[in-house]
């Protein structure tokens, strides 16, 4: 008996508890909706952040809620974006892929050195140095691979001093962007061709002695601009990709060379420098021959004077 009895209150106990757990777990249960499990397998797991959520599980529920869009995915893109649509019953709704861009061409030999660092290889860490960087544009890419180690997706490297982005692998997750401490990375349209490489806010010769690529901010691209997409602010030249054409013109007065393209448009920005160059020549030429034959033409009526 003095075995039994204990046994029996243990087991009643448990016997009871485990009714009472069941029936409280019934109660307040929460339903999930089904698409929540479907959505969350839809989507690619990186968990990455891009979307805004803590993670996939976050985002998952947030679309089923309504609280997202299906297309709020960066890292599945297109692909995820008709999976999800598909599970929610809505129309596939898709904009230009978003890439990371990193605003600085002041690699090695182009951007000036304060100093040498020799300390940790980290940006965060370097900015806190004299100077806030080794470098002397205050703008301008450290080199040392914050954004590196930020990206899940190893779309970004340090090339040649500054950090290049590979818009293949990138996703758009913004880590990359939230990691830079001096904020020169922002996300751009896939499909965007003409880019200021520049962060620097410096005035004119400051900017151009700091670094050989700066942009001075002398708003001769501004000008050039016949749809009205670039804009001087804060002495840098910043471009409205909705309402860029890719004319090429800006590069061609740009007269640092902060403004990049491809070389598609860079060959064809060539062929229109030398056939400005044709016509200002010819130009002069024809203001000389004027001048020549006004000369020759006074000389004849003082001689008839005479």
């Amino acid at each position: 008996m003095e075995l039994l009895i204990p046994a029996a209150v243990v087991g009643g106990l448990g016997l009871f508890l485990g009714v009472f757990l069941g029936v409280v777990s019934e109660k307040l249960k929460v339903d999930v909706d089904p698409r929540e499990d479907q959505v969350r397998e839809a989507l690619p797991g990186a968990n990455c952040g891009g979307c805004g959520y803590p993670g996939c599980d976050a985002l998952a529920s947030a679309i089923v809620r309504g609280e997202a869009p299906c297309n709020a995915c960066p890292v599945g893109g297109r692909a995820v974006a008709e999976k999800i649509s598909a599970i929610m019953g809505e129309e596939v709704k898709t904009g230009v892929r978003q890439v990371a861009y990193v605003k600085c061409a002041g690699v090695c030999g182009v951007a000036n050195r304060a100093y040498a660092y020799t300390g940790v290889m980290d940006c965060n860490i370097a900015s806190c140095m004299p100077n806030s960087g080794d470098k002397t544009c205050t703008y301008g890419c450290l080199g040392y691979g914050s954004c590196v180690k930020a990206c899940p997706f190893d779309a970004i490297h340090i090339v040649n001093g500054i950090a290049k982005v590979d818009p293949e692998r990138c996703k758009a997750c913004g880590k990359c962007v939230a990691a830079c401490p001096r904020h020169l990375i922002e996300m751009v349209p896939e499909n965007a061709k003409v880019l200021v490489a520049c962060n620097s806010r410096a005035v004119g010769m400051q900017a151009k002695k700091a670094c050989g690529a700066a942009c001075i901010g002398c708003g001769a691209c501004e000008k050039q601009c016949p749809f009205g997409a670039i804009t001087v602010v804060d002495h840098v030249a910043h471009i409205d990709q909705s309402l860029c054409k890719s004319c090429g013109k800006c590069i061609m007065k740009c007269p640092t060379g902060a403004i990049t393209a491809p070389e598609s448009i860079l060959a064809r920005v060539e062929k229109m420098k030398a056939q400005e160059a044709a016509r200002l020549a010819k130009e002069k030429e024809k203001k000389a021959e004027e001048a020549k034959l006004a000369k020759e033409q006074k000389a004849l009526e003082e001689a008839a004077k005479k």
